[in-house]
Parts: structure tokens; sequence; C-alpha cells
């Protein structure tokens, strides 16, 4: 099965909403407070995300892109601690902070899918939203600095995620033709796509309001 058709299949059925929070961060309006916020949430996001990764990496040792993914996440933990700092909040103040339910509904379903998901169900997700998913950190990153003068060591963070290395795009290619080719379902792999695209959106819309 051509992986890029069934891609773009995927993402001619995303439901596209504008980011208010991104929108707000543009404008200079988004308040000292909700940017904690953000950097609370984004914690616990990426602290779940990073195990999720590890699990995968252990129930499909063959495929090499799952450890590579946990290795990412915990360097992008790492530079949340930056981001974090400049909004005044210690690695103490993150373990401490209460997150949102709708928040975290995104990385729970991805470690419900890491648990229980075929092999290509994520890599097939970040194939399909990593354009979008980027283009919103890239965002994030140029109004942090543009609007409030963060450094750009504040937001690295922003900017690791925003682009995502062709190394690791080749890799999730290979893994979705593998699973697919082992018998996974790609009405499964199409599932999880919107899904995820779905709760990336809910993750947005929660530390807007």
């Amino acid at each position: 099965m051509d992986v890029g058709a069934l891609v773009e299949q995927a993402q001619q059925s995303l439901v596209r909403t504008p980011n208010r929070f991104l929108g707000a961060l543009e404008t200079g309006t988004v308040t000292p407070a909700r940017l904690r916020v953000l950097a609370g949430e984004l914690y616990w996001l990426v602290s779940s995300d990073r195990r999720s990764c590890a699990l995968l990496a252990e129930r499909f040792p063959s495929s090499p892109l799952f450890a590579g993914l946990a290795e990412g996440e915990e360097e992008a933990l790492r530079l949340l601690l930056d981001f974090a700092a400049a909004v005044d909040l210690s690695e103490a103040d993150l373990r401490a902070y209460e997150p949102r339910p709708l928040a975290q509904a995104y990385p729970a379903f991805l470690a419900q899918t890491a648990a229980f998901g075929p092999r290509s169900a994520l890599p097939f997700a970040l194939l399909v939203n990593v354009e979008e998913s980027g283009g919103y950190y890239t965002r994030a990153a140029d109004a942090l600095v543009a609007r409030y003068g963060f450094t750009e060591q504040a937001v690295a963070h922003f900017r690791f995620f925003a682009d995502t290395p062709e190394e690791v795009l080749k890799l999730a290619v290979d893994t979705v033709v593998t699973g697919l080719s082992e018998g996974d379902y790609p009405v499964a792999l199409l599932r999880v796509a919107r899904m995820v695209n779905a709760y990336e959106t809910a993750f947005w819309s929660t530390v807007a309001d």
C-alpha cells in the first residue's frame, strides 16, 4: 500500500479549526499566568509521551524509531525547564502543577495506543500531523520571542518540536510499511491519526480557556 496516498487520505479527513491560544499569543494578549499553565500542561504531556515511546520501543524492539522518539521526548523535557524558568516556575513547581483533564486527553490517548495499538499507528499519526503540529510550535516560539521578549534558549523546547528531522520521518514511513505488511489495518491507522489531531486541538483549546 502507498503510505503517501494513505497519509494524504487521512489529512483530507481532518477537521481544521483555528488555534485560539496561538492566535492570542500572536496578539500579545496571553497573560503570564496562562503561560505558566502552558508550561505545566506541557510538562505532564511530554513526561507521558516519553514513557509511551519507551513502551513502544519495548513492544517493537526491531523498529529503531521508537527508542529515538523516547530520547527526543527526554530532550524536549529538559528544554522545557528553560521555558518554565522564564515564566518563574521551577521543576518542583511543574511536578506540583495540577493538570487539566481535557488537556491531558492527548497524552492519555497516546499512552493507550502505545500499550494496545498496532506498531504503525503512532508513526502514521506523526506523518499525518507533523506539518500542522510543527507549525503550531513554530508560531508559539516566534510569538514568544517577538511579543514577549523571550530568548531563543527559553523557547528551545518549541523550536525542538517545530522541525522534525527527515531521518525521523523516513523511519516513520519504514515502520508504517512494516506494520502494514504484517497485517495492521489501514482503517485503524486513519482513525488514530484523526483522533491524535482532535486531541491535540483539544489541548490547545483547553490551555486557551
